[in-house]
Formats: structure tokens, sequence, C-alpha cells
């Protein structure tokens, strides 16, 4: 059985995402970090850098004690490992995912957040980080657009790749992105990721907890260091 600590978020439907499709046993430690649940002892064991998501695998491949991995873009690798799904054997084609991915934990996710930081959460607009942040934004989109232009999924087959990526692009709307209007590729790639009954499955994963995006004071002031009542400078 493996323990999925998680909140849903972008980074946290990756992988319950990822376990939905690969068909793997899977139960929710809620992490509520809006309430600092991150940072009790108990998870940072888990997960150092005191986010989400994380995994416990009581179960690992080869046996032996369970596996603790934190950050998503290893999770996600782990779990195509101990399946043999959704990761190409061949060596080529397994870098051509990794690379992939490796490209959403190191751009689109972070240049997405910053952009939905600024856009949505800043206490009083900053020019310059949304001019910066937005055209970051329509960069990656462009990128990744481009990149399926002559293919179905990113990297061929579907693939963790697209589990990594999918769940940033839903963010679209609160990016600024004009997605009909100038990323039809992408456009066409989401849409039709939208239709897997897996990817919904693992999409709605915890829904219970609250919906994604909206937080209240408490919750700014500890995820974003924003104290309700302070006064602009």
């Amino acid at each position: 059985m493996i323990d999925l600590y998680y909140w849903p978020t972008p980074n946290g439907w990756k992988i319950s995402i990822a376990l939905e499709e690969m068909e793997l046993p899977y139960t929710i430690r809620p992490v509520n970090i809006g309430r600092g649940e991150q940072f009790e002892p108990d998870f940072l064991a888990i997960s150092p850098n005191n986010r989400m998501p994380a995994l416990v695998d009581h179960d690992p491949l080869g046996g032996g004690e369970p596996i603790a991995i934190f950050e998503s873009g290893a999770i996600l690798l782990y779990l195509a490992e101990k399946t043999g799904r959704f990761l190409p054997s061949d060596l080529r084609a397994r870098y051509d995912v990794v690379q992939w991915l490796m490209w959403q934990m190191g751009g689109l996710g972070p240049m997405l957040g910053q952009n939905g930081h600024f856009r949505v959460y800043a206490p009083e607009p900053v020019p310059y980080a949304l001019d910066r942040y937005t055209r970051e934004a329509e960069r990656l989109y462009g990128v990744l657009d481009k990149r399926l232009a002559d293919r179905e999924h990113i990297c061929g087959d579907y693939s963790i790749a697209d589990m990594a990526c999918w769940p940033w692009i839903i963010t679209y709307k609160s990016q600024g992105v004009a997605l009909d209007e100038k990323f039809a590729n992408v456009r066409r790639w989401y849409d039709a990721l939208k239709q897997r009954p897996a990817l919904r499955r693992g999409y709605e994963a915890g829904r219970e907890f609250g919906k994604p995006g909206k937080m209240d004071a408490k919750a700014k002031e500890i995820l974003l260091g924003v104290k309700a009542d302070a006064p602009a400078s």
C-alpha cells in the first residue's frame, strides 16, 4: 500500500493522477498546507523541504523497508519504474520523457507558480513581476504548443511527462493565457487528456478538503507571509 501525502494542487494532482493511471492502491494522507501541516515534524521526516506531495511505499519494488520519497518529479519516476508503465525502456525514448519531465519541474511549474502568485495572491500589484512572469508563462506555453504540433502527446505515447504538465495547464485562465486564441495544440492535448477516466479520478481526488486556490487570511499568512491587516508599503 502507498501513503500519499497530498493536498489538491497542481503538484499534488500529478501524483494522484499517476497513481490512478497506474492502478496502484493508495491512501491519501491530507496535508493541509493552509494550516501549516507541512511544517509538522512527522511530515518533515518524509519531506524535509516542507512541501507536498510526498509518498511512502510500504511495498517497494524489490521488497525491504518502506521507502519515502519527496519531490513530485522523483515520485513520478519512482512510480513509473515500480510499475514499468508510462516511461519507455528504450534509452532515447526514456530520456525524451525524462527531459520533458525536468522541463516541467524546472520551468513550467515554477514560472507559472510565480505568475499565479503575482496575479492572484500578491497584496498589491507589482508591474515588473506581472510583466516578467506573464511573458514567461506565454513563452513556455509556446514551447509546449510547438512540441505538440506533430504529436498526440508530449513524447509520442502518453507518459509521466503528460501527467506532470497537464495539472499546470489547468490554471491557464488565472495565468492570463489565451489558450484558445494562441495555443491550439495545447488546447487539443489538454481537452483530449481531460477525457481519460483515470486522469479525471486523480484530478478529483481530495476535493472534499476544499476548493483549490481558495485561501483565507490564515492560509495566506502561512503560505505567503501576508498578514491580512498588514499595511501596504
